[in-house]
């Protein structure tokens, strides 16, 4: 498939009609897309826990409407659009969600939230919800890929500090959205027309704080629900809108872009195998350090032997968690925690639980304990020459480091856990699903809602959603203020 002859929002709109004719595509992606479904939904109870629940909820409650979705957590339905943004924030919030290597992506976190309002309010079949969800996450990385520059070793979304994320699955939801409202080849490609106009982000808040990257996939849900929701209802957008001088990718990559990443092989080469699970709740560009720090810890090295750590990560990573340095090592809330691969490394040494890493780690009282300040203060963070040459296809690492009695060490993560030959097994999923979910339900629910999940092809969303409204009145474990 080529763009020779037709606008690429044209093709790509072409692409989605055909997939949702397909029948064989449950057979090929419907346990992967299932398995989405069940990292997004453990992630969002897990969310319900943190400050920014509140936030969203009142945000939703006050905007009204016909309740047509569920909002995790809340009695009554919302619109769908509000659905998508609450459950999406939600979704991101812990920065626990699928990952797309190497545009750097987290394209379930948008996409699911808004195929899942859409399936409740319009009662679409799994089969829908699979062909949306894997169609719209398939767009949202090849968007990623197309301002990934191969020379420059990073996306060039990135180097602007734009949140390709949220740029990108504003379009992907839109796609998903259309496709379960019936949208013809048309309405599909209009959709993608309207919402390259209401996707953004921008990335500073991981360098000096701010909660607002929370609501960027809520954001990104919303926006696509919406822009489906408009094309559906008569509103048109530019065919040309992402090659074009004015459009999409000109407007955030300028010239840097590679057109052919969108189309080609379309249909036939797919970036879901791509897209990892997340084993720590926090930035992954952390991930190798803490696997490192794992590491040290099963060779009998404690804390407190430790005289210095050197960590040698990726050149481009180093601006998200190590710049500034004296923040990095000393980060006032577990939100900015997350984004600290000083901290990260402390965290590994001294916590646990989860796979290795928890959500007790991100805390904002484990943020400011002072042993994991007096450890992160000892960690340096430099460019590493083979982890700067294999990212971001991999994230890996190299740490140095030296005891107190002056015993020096290596250790190398040539990939981070969850990705490639490390992928999460099915235990660790389950894991990672049932120590999220149990934060926010009492264990008979968690157990309900884990069986609920294994009929997923046979189970209508509205039966699977509905019984995310009510939680744990303790909502489970104390609240992460900085999460």
């Amino acid at each position: 498939m080529t763009s020779d002859a037709q606008p690429i929002a044209h093709l790509l709109a072409r692409f989605a009609v055909d997939q949702r004719a397909d029948p064989t595509l449950v057979e090929r992606f419907g346990e992967d897309i299932r398995g989405r479904i069940v990292d997004v939904l453990g992630n969002s109870l897990a969310a319900t826990t943190t400050a920014v629940f509140p936030v969203t909820s009142t945000v939703v409650r006050t905007w009204g409407g016909a309740p047509r979705a569920t909002a995790i957590g809340l009695d009554d339905g919302v619109p769908t659009a509000s659905a998508a943004f609450h459950n999406g924030t939600l979704a991101h919030a812990l920065d626990f969600d699928d990952t797309h290597l190497p545009s750097v992506l987290h394209p379930s976190a948008s996409v699911i939230p808004a195929v899942l309002a859409t399936a409740e309010a319009v009662g679409a079949s799994y089969e829908a919800v699979v062909a949306a969800a894997v169609v719209g996450i398939e767009i949202t990385n090849r968007l990623g890929m197309a301002g990934y520059d191969d020379a420059l070793g990073n996306s060039v979304f990135f180097e602007r500090g734009l949140h390709a994320t949220s740029i990108c699955g504003t379009l992907g939801s839109a796609v998903a959205v259309a496709m379960l409202l019936g949208g013809d080849q048309d309405v599909i490609g209009h959709s993608i027309g309207i919402a390259a106009s209401m996707g953004a982000g921008l990335l500073e808040a991981n360098r000096t704080g701010g909660t607002v990257k929370k609501v960027h996939c809520g954001w990104a849900a919303h926006s696509g629900t919406v822009a489906a929701e408009l094309a559906v209802a008569g509103l048109t957008g530019p065919p040309t809108v992402l090659e074009g001088r004015f459009g999409f990718l000109q407007a955030h990559c300028g010239d840097r872009v590679d057109l052919r990443a969108l189309t080609d092989n379309l249909g036939t080469d797919w970036t879901l195998g791509a897209v990892g699970f997340k084993p720590y709740p926090c930035n992954i560009y952390t991930h190798p350090v803490i696997d490192a720090a794992l590491q040290l810890r099963e060779r009998g090295i404690t804390a407190d032997q430790l005289d210095w750590v050197e960590a040698g990560v990726a050149k481009p990573t180093l601006r998200t968690i190590a710049e500034p340095p004296a923040k990095k090592a000393s980060p006032e809330t577990g939100y900015e925690a997350q984004f600290s691969g000083p901290y990260a490394f402390a965290a590994a040494m001294l916590g646990g639980g989860g796979l290795g890493v928890s959500l007790e780690d991100f805390t904002d009282a484990a943020a400011v304990e002072p042993r994991r300040r007096a450890l992160a203060a000892r960690v340096r963070m430099v460019d590493a020459e083979s982890a700067t040459a294999a990212f971001p296809r991999r994230i890996s690492c190299v740490l140095r480091y030296c005891t107190q009695q002056g015993e020096e060490g290596e250790i190398t993560i040539p990939v981070n856990r969850g990705f490639g030959a490390r992928t999460l097994t099915a235990d660790e999923h389950l894991t990672k699903f049932r120590t999220n979910a149990s934060t926010a339900l009492p264990a008979q629910q968690v157990e309900a809602l884990e069986k609920a999940l294994q009929r997923l092809p046979h189970l209508s969303m509205t039966d699977l959603m509905s019984g995310l409204r009510q939680l744990a009145p303790t909502h489970g474990s104390p609240e992460r203020k900085g999460s």
